[in-house]
C-alpha cells in the first residue's frame, strides 16, 4: 500500500477451517494506528466483552504495526489480543523477535482467529498460500520441538510462533513464543491459543514494507537510531549487561521486593543476581531482535552444576521473581528457572510470583506439605526449580500453581498473599519504595504491569527528569502521559526500550513519515490515549475489579532500608490520576471524554 500497512488481514475459522482475505480497515488504523491499539480495536468491535476467555466466542487476535518490519528503530513488535483468562481484562501481550516482520513480509498486517478448532492445527503462511494444516504430531510438544519440527518440514527461512504443553493444558498465564526465546508473554494469551487447539503459525514472507515518504522517513529513522546510540542506557548499558542491570539500582531505593513482599527493603545479596554477575559468569553474547540496536538480549550458558543448562536471558522481571522474590540469589537456578519458562511457553513473572506466594502460604502452615510434595520454602533453589517444572508440565500441585498466585491464595484462605493487580502478578519494583509505579500498577488495564507507563524511568533512572520515589506530588499527570506514549509505542510495532533514547518528537516522526500524515506530535499522541480509553471502557464493561492494590503494599510499611515506614499512597494518587484523565472519581470515562476521542 506504501503507507506501512500491506493493507490485508487474514480472517481464519477454526471451527469451519475456514480462511478468509479482507482489506484492512483503513479508518481504524489511522485513529489507532496497529498492534496493540489496532489489534484491540478490532476485538473491542467483534466481542462480548462477558465471553468466557476459553471459549468459542473469544477471538484470538495477532496484530503488528506500521512499523514493524521498517528500517525504524528496533521494529521487530507485534501484539496478541484477546480477553485474558488470568484476569478477564483485554489483554495484549507484546512481543519482539523477526515473527511480527515476517508476517508483513507475506503481506499481512494482521490475523484474527475465529471460534475452536476440534483438532489441533497450525496455520502455515507462505506469502500467498495460506492453509490450516494437521497438528497431531506437534501436540504435546514443547517450544523447542515444536520450532525444530516444523523448521525440518518447511525450512529454516520459516518464522515461527507456537505454544507448548502449559498453553494446551490450561496453565493460565501460559505465553505465545516466537523465534523459541520472544514471548507474548502476559496474560495467558497463550493459553488462549491452547483453547482453540491452535498449536502454531509458521510464516515465511518474500516482500517488503513500503512506506509513505522514504527520504523523509529514512532521516527519521537515522536520527532516532543516533540518539539511541548516543544515550547511556541504549547505547551500552543494556547491551554490556541487559535489564538485569537494574538489580542493584533498584535495590539501592529500598524497591526490590524481596520474599514476595513480604520482606520488602534492602536485599543484601542482590549483587548475587544482578546483570554485572550474569556477564561475568554466564554469558555467551549479547543479541538483538529485528532492527535492533541495542541488543538487550541474552545467550546464557551455566556449564556445571545441579542447573547446569543453556538458553536466553533472564530479563530484570524475570531474575527477581525467581530470585529476591524467593528469597533466592543462586543464580544458576534463576536461569535454569526461566530456561524452563522460555522451553514451556509460561510467564515467569507470574510464575516466579506465584512460588514466592506459595513459599509464605507454606511458611504459614496454609499449604500442607503433602499438597505440593516436598517443603517449598523461601531460599531453597532446588525447591524453586523443580515448582516451576511441575507449573510447565502440569504435574502434581503445578496444576494449583498454574491458575496464578491469586486463585491459588484464594484457595488457601490467603488472598491477601497474592501480590497481583486484577489477579496479575506486580513485576519487581515495590510500590511502597517507588509510589508512582504504585499507581501504575493500580491503573493498569491488564493488571499488575510495569510496562504500561514505566514510572521507573522518572523515578529510579531520571529519564525524561528526576523525581523523588518516595513522594507522590506530580506522579499522576506524568503517568497518564507515559500510559499514553507507551500505547502508541505499542500500537506502532517498535520496542518500548527505545524510550529510555528517544521520546513521542521521534516516535511522532517516524509514524508519521511512514503512513504519510501531517498530524502533529500532539495528535499523534491523542491515539494513545483513545488505545487506552478504549481498553478501560472494555474491563468496565467485563465487571473487571476496580483500581486497587494488595493489603500489602497499603498497610504494612517497609520495615527498613531508604523507604523504611513508608506504605502506598495510592488514593491521594489515584484522585489526581482520574481527575487528569478526565474520568469520573469512581475511575469511568465521561461522555465528554469519550466524545472527544471519537469513542462511542
Amino acid at each position: 500500500m506504501g503507507n506501512g500497512y500491506t493493507g490485508t488481514i487474514l480472517r481464519i475459522d477454526l471451527a469451519a477451517g475456514s480462511i478468509r482475505r479482507e482489506p484492512l480497515n483503513q479508518k481504524n488504523a489511522q485513529e489507532y494506528v496497529g498492534a496493540r491499539g489496532l489489534g484491540t480495536k478490532y476485538y473491542c468491535d467483534e466481542c462480548d466483552p462477558n465471553c468466557d476467555p476459553l471459549g468459542p466466542d473469544n477471538k484470538l487476535i495477532f496484530m503488528t504495526g506500521p512499523l514493524t518490519g521498517t528500517c525504524a528503530t528496533s521494529s521487530g513488535r507485534y501484539n496478541a489480543v484477546a480477553k485474558s483468562p488470568l484476569t478477564g481484562t483485554i489483554g495484549a501481550a507484546n512481543s519482539g523477535g523477526h515473527f511480527g516482520p515476517e508476517l508483513k513480509y507475506a503481506g499481512y498486517d494482521g490475523i484474527i482467529f475465529e471460534h475452536c478448532s476440534e483438532m489441533p492445527v497450525y496455520l502455515y503462511i507462505n506469502d500467498g498460500t495460506v492453509e490450516l494444516r494437521d497438528a497431531a504430531h506437534l501436540w504435546g510438544k514443547d517450544v523447542f520441538e515444536t520450532t525444530d519440527l516444523l523448521r525440518e518440514e518447511l525450512g529454516d527461512e520459516f518464522r515461527i510462533a507456537c505454544i507448548a504443553p502449559a498453553g494446551e493444558t490450561g496453565c493460565l498465564f501460559s505465553a505465545i513464543m516466537n523465534d523459541k526465546h520472544r514471548a507474548a508473554g502476559r496474560g495467558g494469551m497463550g493459553t488462549v491459543m491452547g483453547s482453540k487447539k491452535l498449536k502454531a503459525i509458521a510464516v515465511r514472507g518474500t516482500g517488503s514494507v513500503t512506506v509513505a515518504r522514504p527520504e523523509a522517513f529514512f532521516e527519521a529513522c537515522v536520527d532516532a537510531r543516533a540518539k539511541l546510540k548516543a544515550h547511556p542506557v541504549t547505547g551500552a548499558g543494556l547491551s554490556a549487561y541487559g535489564t538485569q542491570i537494574l538489580v542493584n539500582i533498584v535495590n539501592a531505593t529500598g524497591g526490590l521486593p524481596l520474599r514476595n513482599g513480604r520482606d520488602g527493603s534492602v536485599y543484601d545479596l542482590a549483587d548475587d543476581i544482578s546483570g554485572e554477575t550474569l556477564a561475568a559468569k554466564y554469558l555467551l553474547r549479547n543479541k538483538g531482535c529485528f532492527g535492533c540496536s541495542i541488543g538487550c538480549g541474552r545467550a546464557v550458558e551455566i556449564k556445571e552444576g545441579p542447573f547446569a543448562s543453556k538458553g536466553e536471558g533472564p530479563e530484570y522481571e524475570a531474575g527477581w521473581s525467581f530470585g529476591a522474590d524467593c528469597g533466592i540469589n543462586d543464580l544458576a537456578a534463576v536461569c535454569d528457572a526461566n530456561f524452563l519458562c522460555n522451553q514451556y511457553g509460561i510467564d515467569p513473572i507470574t510464575m516466579g510470583a506465584t512460588v514466592a506466594c506459595a513459599m509464605e502460604l507454606f511458611e504459614l502452615g496454609a499449604i500442607p506439605e503433602s499438597d505440593i510434595g516436598f517443603p517449598l520454602r523461601f531460599g531453597d533453589a532446588a525447591a524453586m526449580v523443580k515448582a516451576v517444572e511441575m507449573t510447565c508440565k502440569g504435574e502434581g500441585f503445578g496444576k494449583i500453581m498454574g491458575l496464578g498466585s491469586y486463585r491459588m491464595a484464594e484457595k488457601y484462605g490467603h488472598p491477601e498473599l497474592s501480590m497481583s493487580v486484577k489477579k496479575q502478578e506486580m513485576p519487581a519494583y515495590d510500590g511502597r519504595a517507588i509510589q508512582g509505579i504504585g499507581l501504575e500498577y493500580a491503573t493498569s488495564n491488564r493488571g499488575g504491569c510495569h510496562v504500561r507507563g514505566y514510572m521507573i524511568s522518572p523515578e529510579v533512572l531520571g529519564i525524561p527528569m528526576k523525581m523523588d520515589p518516595l513522594v507522590t506530588e506530580g506522579k499522576a499527570g506524568l503517568l497518564k502521559t507515559f500510559q499514553d506514549l507507551t500505547a502508541l509505542v505499542d500500537a506502532t510495532g517498535i520496542c518500548l526500550f527505545t524510550t529510555f533514547g528517544i521520546g513521542l518528537p521521534e516516535v511522532a516522526a517516524q509514524y508519521r513519515e511512514a503512513v504519510g500524515s501531517d498530524e502533529s506530535d500532539e495528535e499523534i499522541l491523542l491515539k494513545g490515549e483513545r488505545i487506552w480509553n478504549l481498553e478501560k471502557q472494555f474491563n468496565i464493561a467485563a465487571g473487571v475489579e476496580k483500581d486497587t492494590l494488595p493489603p500489602r503494599l497499603l498497610r504494612e510499611k517497609l520495615p527498613e532500608g531508604p523507604a523504611a515506614g513508608k506504605v502506598n499512597d495510592l488514593y491521594t494518587m489515584l484522585a489526581e490520576y482520574y481527575a487528569a484523565r478526565g474520568w469520573t472519581a469512581e475511575g469511568v470515562p465521561t461522555p465528554e471524554k469519550l466524545a472527544s476521542l471519537n469513542l462511542k
